[in-house]
């Protein structure tokens, strides 16, 4: 029977329902003159009126058509299909009434009333029996799946009534948080408690909810449909008519916050002054140029109008978007820009760039610096961070550079990851070089945590927050030191500009910062509110997660609390001592072997060394 409703064109269903009205017509006729209280029996006032019909059917068919009602899917009959059908109703007893004075027969005017009604009445209720039959042809020979609908407001009625005619999607009833509906029905289907979902899920075969509460906001949508899908269930989200119709965004976007915002303090100034000197009109080349911090040094540096800008970059991706966005830029500073796709730890490549373009300053901001992912990948990390560094900075000293710049990182300090070692290591690489070197003026400029930069936690707070939570946090009690990356990387060229050879320069980074209350401020500054025992009625939860392999409760930025101020009142020179060039020469041997091997745990062992222990050579310098 499916596959014959199946194979019906919409003509010839249309045609089925023309026929259908137009049987309706002597039935409704004969069902009036039943009812009425004539002189003649009902055959006898049939027979009387007998002439009448051919053309009542001809008329009727010609009205029906002419008034779209044949027209009319059966899921689609109702409002406006039941007016046109009064309509065509009150055409029909008029009809009649014309045709029976045009053949003089004498009926009662009460009959046509009785004609239009039974008309009206069995033609409406010959669409409801067929879509019911239709309904359940389907429903038998094809699996339909059983629904849940999360609100019974608005939406969740209109969304009832609308799948009620759906062929492979049955609704089976509404759950509500509202009390007031709960127990009643609404568009035909009972309202439960949410409370009981489980329950309701296995007794009625559910297997999919649909949330239909556009009004909440995103979070707790959010919430909703993770308690619902660790149910093993199906969970789709119904938007909005307004962003249906465009009027709202189908997907809730979160406004960027400015990083500055979670400071607690005033930005630092970025005018290079007399310091762009050091980098006007010289040929200056820029290590992982691509990512957060090398890509904002390299906008930086192109305001000083260097005769020639060098984006030394692994990725290719990050290569191509940083050139791309300073080409125009460095055609208007007559700045020529050169980009170099490789890796620093191919020293014939070094070489092959910095000579031929006599570079005079290298900026050295390529490294491995995700804590997790060092540590979970060390020989990768050591290889990258120290002897990438190693290599550019002899590479550099061979090649005549003026000037280079070591970025490092406070996790250098005493650190406890494999990533805060191999910068430590990198420092003191870069130490012996400016040691030993009479051309080069080799510096270190180590900073804490930058605001949105790539790993950074606010970027990963926002998305978070969009998905709707919650906000991870690793310990409630830690503390970074943070700077947004345009004033972290105007310190490191000021500082750079300023160095005489050797030195370790911290930056002042102001107090440490929460964390947890950095989270808060971020979910706040979204639009939501935070949710805990004091408020569980809050859109975001923050969750803690325990600290990660390598990761520390707070940070430091120097080994000792010696500090040397300096021209600028925000960079300061730290007073540390470095192993000597055999300890290095050493140290850089061993991790070579051990990577070269691809032993993991002799690299650790080398780190462990010359980092570390408190029986190590540099902790014995610093005792």
């Amino acid at each position: 029977m499916l596959r014959f409703i199946k194979s019906l064109n919409r003509n010839q269903k249309k045609y089925i329902l023309l026929l259908v009205d137009l049987l309706l017509i002597p039935i409704s006729l004969i069902f009036a003159l039943g009812v009425q209280t004539e002189p003649l029996t009902p055959v006898q006032t049939l027979q009387l009126v007998l002439p009448v019909l051919p053309y009542m059917l001809a008329l009727g068919a010609g009205l029906a058509i002419g008034l779209g009602v044949s027209q009319i899917q059966l899921n689609a009959y109702e409002g406006r299909a039941l007016f046109k059908t009064i309509v065509l109703s009150v055409y029909l007893a008029g009809a009649m009434a014309g045709l029976c004075w045009l053949f003089r027969v004498d009926l009662a005017p009460g009959l046509f009333v009785l004609f239009a009604f039974s008309f009206f009445l069995f033609s409406a209720a010959s669409r409801v029996v067929l879509f019911q039959i239709v309904t359940a042809i389907y429903r038998r020979e094809i699996p339909r799946r059983r629904v849940l609908i999360y609100g019974a407001g608005t939406t969740g009625t209109q969304l009832a009534t609308a799948l009620r005619s759906h062929e492979e999607i049955d609704p089976v009833a509404f759950v509500d948080d509202n009390t007031a509906l709960q127990g009643v029905l609404i568009a035909g289907l009972p309202v439960y408690t949410p409370a009981n979902i489980e329950s309701i899920v296995t007794e009625k075969r559910i297997s999919r909810v649909l949330v239909a509460i556009p009004s909440l906001s995103q979070p707790k949508q959010s919430q909703i449909a993770r308690r619902l899908q660790k149910m093993g269930l199906e969970v789709q989200s119904l938007p909005s008519f307004a962003q249906l119709i465009g009027e709202e965004p189908l997907v809730e976007k979160l406004t960027p916050v400015k990083p500055a915002q979670f400071l607690g303090r005033a930005p630092v100034s970025t005018s290079l002054g007399a310091d762009s000197d050091s980098y006007a009109g010289r040929v200056v080349l820029i290590s992982g140029a691509g990512g957060s911090i090398g890509s904002e040094v390299a906008r930086q540096v192109l305001t000083c109008r260097p005769a020639k800008l060098l984006l030394y970059e692994l990725n290719e991706l990050a290569l191509y978007n940083i050139e791309m966005e300073l080409r125009p830029f460095a055609a208007d500073a007559n700045v020529e820009i050169v980009p170099v796709l490789g890796s620093v730890t191919d020293p014939r490549q070094v070489r092959q760039v910095l000579t031929p373009n006599s570079v005079e300053v290298v900026i050295h901001a390529a490294a491995y610096k995700h804590v997790p992912l060092v540590e979970a990948n060390p020989l990768s990390g050591l290889a990258n961070n120290v002897l990438g560094t190693r290599t550019l900075a002899r590479e550099s000293a061979a090649a005549g550079v003026e000037r280079f710049i070591l970025i490092s990182s406070d996790k250098a300090v005493r650190p406890t990851s494999v990533m805060g070692a191999s910068k430590r290591l990198a420092e003191l690489a870069v130490q012996d070089l400016a040691a030993r070197s009479d051309r080069t003026v080799f510096t270190m400029v180590r900073f804490g945590n930058v605001l949105g930069s790539s790993g950074s936690v606010v970027p990963l707070f926002q998305e978070q927050i969009s998905r709707g939570g919650p906000v991870t946090v690793t310990d409630p009690g830690v503390k970074r030191y943070f700077m947004t990356v345009r004033e972290a990387v105007h310190l490191v060229l000021r500082a750079g500009a300023m160095a005489e050879g050797g030195e370790v320069f911290v930056l002042d980074m102001g107090e440490e910062i929460s964390i947890l209350q950095l989270a808060r401020q971020v979910i706040e500054s979204s639009g939501y509110t935070v949710r805990d025992e004091d408020a569980p009625e809050g859109d975001i939860e923050i969750e803690f997660t325990g600290l990660r392999p390598g990761e520390k409760l707070y940070e430091e930025l120097t080994l000792s609390r010696d500090r040397l101020t300096t021209a600028h009142p925000k960079i300061f020179c730290a007073r540390e001592n470095s192993l000597s060039e055999i300890e290095v020469a050493a140290a850089l041997r061993g991790l070579r072997e051990a990577i070269a091997a691809g032993n993991s745990e002799a690299a650790l062992e080398v780190v462990k060394r010359w980092i570390e222990g408190p029986d190590s050579p540099s902790a014995r310098r610093h005792g």
